[in-house]
Formats: structure tokens, C-alpha cells, sequence
């Protein structure tokens, strides 16, 4: 942190804040609370910790509501799996980092000396600011803020969770929507014994999808799987030949 922005007046600091965060608040002493650490704060009451209380619950509705809405083909416990790795504190200090929240906290003497801020606090405020957005304007721009700002960690969340799992996730969408297993067939398989290439292609009720290759019928069937999958949400085929 800059001797500059330590010296910024708690004014500039929420001014500074909302132009990061994208959101103007009416009601500028919510931000205000939620920028203000037990440490900067007359008492605990004051500080950010109530809101970030608050702010947990509504980021964990929020993502829950999406992967809910946007992922169908996941059961329960996938989703659970998604959540948790997005909602944690790790992550919520990484996006605090990346809006440069850090600069914005208001601190006591002793925190301002630091040469940089503990990732909890950095978590702590994005909580805070979530549940300041939440009672200024409502779920739905405290919604449209953490999905705007967490959209890299939920894509890399979702894409981490569903590579090596494209079989699972055909299974599950075949089963539910057209009553039966998925089929994989061996359409060829080419080099010497050592090096081998096979080819191998998904099938859904004689609905045959883009085939795929892979250096192990394995990894050849995930890959027709992921290609049976976007097929079927009318996408171009990724592992195509």
C-alpha cells in the first residue's frame, strides 16, 4: 500500500471504492462500514463485521441460484463441489485483490504499517461490501456484483470441475432426458502397438455425435463425450478430427 493512498481521507477512500466496485451507493455510510475494519472502527459494532456476516450468506445464494439456473446437468453434490470452491476465502481475497480493494480499507496505526494486508481482511471486505450493495439497492445489484466480479474464479470453477468428466456429465443428461445410457463405439484405431491411436464415437439412441481420437480408449470417450455435449447444446463439437 502507497504512502499516498494511506494518507486518503475515509471521503476519498469510499469515492475511490465505488468507482472499483462499478455500484454508487445512496446510502454512502453502508460502504463506509464495510471498509472499516475492527481496527479503524470506534468499536466492533462499527466495523465491517456484521455486514460481512451478512454478505457470506448472500454470495453463497447467489452462486448457488446460478450454477442452479445455468448448470442442470449437475446433481447435488457437483454443485456443492463448484460452490465451495468458488465461495472460499482464498477466492474472495483474490477478487478483492484483483478489484484493489486493499486500498480503499480503512485501518488503525498499527495495521497501516504493514507492507500489505492479510488475505482475511481482503475477504472480509469484499463480504462487507456484498451486504452494503444487498441493503442499498436490493439482491438484485449485490447479485449482478458478485457474478460480474467472480465470473473468471466461476468459469475456471465449472471448466476445472468438469474436465475428465464429460462421460459423467453425458450420463447424467442421458439418462434424465432420453431415458437411456449413452453407447461408445470403436470406429478405428491406427499405429504400431507401442503408439497407438483409437477413435472412438458417443451414441445416444442411434444418434450418433462427431467422433473423437485418443491415445487410450479412455481418453478418447471423454473426449466423444464432450463433443456429444455440445452438440447437444448446439455448440460446435471441441475435440472434432
Amino acid at each position: 500500500m502507497s504512502d499516498g493512498l494511506r494518507s486518503l481521507t475515509e471521503a476519498e477512500k469510499v469515492k475511490l471504492c465505488q468507482e472499483r466496485i462499478g455500484y454508487c451507493f445512496v446510502n454512502e455510510s453502508l460502504l463506509l462500514s464495510a471498509l472499516t475494519h475492527a481496527s479503524g472502527a470506534v468499536n466492533r459494532l462499527a466495523s465491517n463485521e456484521r455486514l460481512e456476516f451478512l454478505g457470506d450468506s448472500i454470495l453463497g445464494f447467489t452462486i448457488c441460484e446460478w450454477l442452479f439456473k445455468e448448470h442442470v446437468e449437475y446433481l447435488e453434490g457437483e454443485l456443492t463441489q463448484i460452490k465451495s470452491a468458488v465461495v472460499s476465502r482464498r477466492v474472495c481475497a483474490r477478487v478483492s485483490r484483483d478489484l484493489d480493494l486493499e486500498e480503499c480499507l480503512i485501518l488503525g496505526k498499527g495495521m497501516l504499517q504493514a507492507t500489505s494486508v492479510p488475505k482475511s481482511l481482503l475477504s472480509d471486505v469484499f463480504e462487507a461490501i456484498i451486504a452494503a450493495i444487498y441493503l442499498d439497492g436490493g439482491l438484485a445489484p449485490a447479485s449482478e456484483f458478485i457474478l460480474r466480479s467472480m465470473q473468471v474464479e466461476l468459469q475456471q470453477a465449472v471448466l476445472g470441475h468438469s474436465i475428465g468428466n464429460h462421460k459423467s456429465v453425458l450420463q447424467q443428461l442421458s439418462q434424465r432426458d432420453h431415458g437411456a445410457a449413452p453407447v461408445y463405439r470403436l470406429l478405428s484405431e491406427t499405429g504400431p502397438d507401442h503408439s497407438k491411436m483409437f477413435q472412438i464415437t458417443a451414441e445416444i439412441k442411434n444418434r450418433r455425435f462427431t467422433p473423437a481420437w485418443g491415445r487410450t480408449k479412455k481418453d478418447a470417450e471423454q473426449r466423444a463425450a464432450g463433443n456429444a455435449l455440445a452438440e447437444l447444446n448446439g455448440e460446435p463439437a471441441p475435440f472434432a478430427t
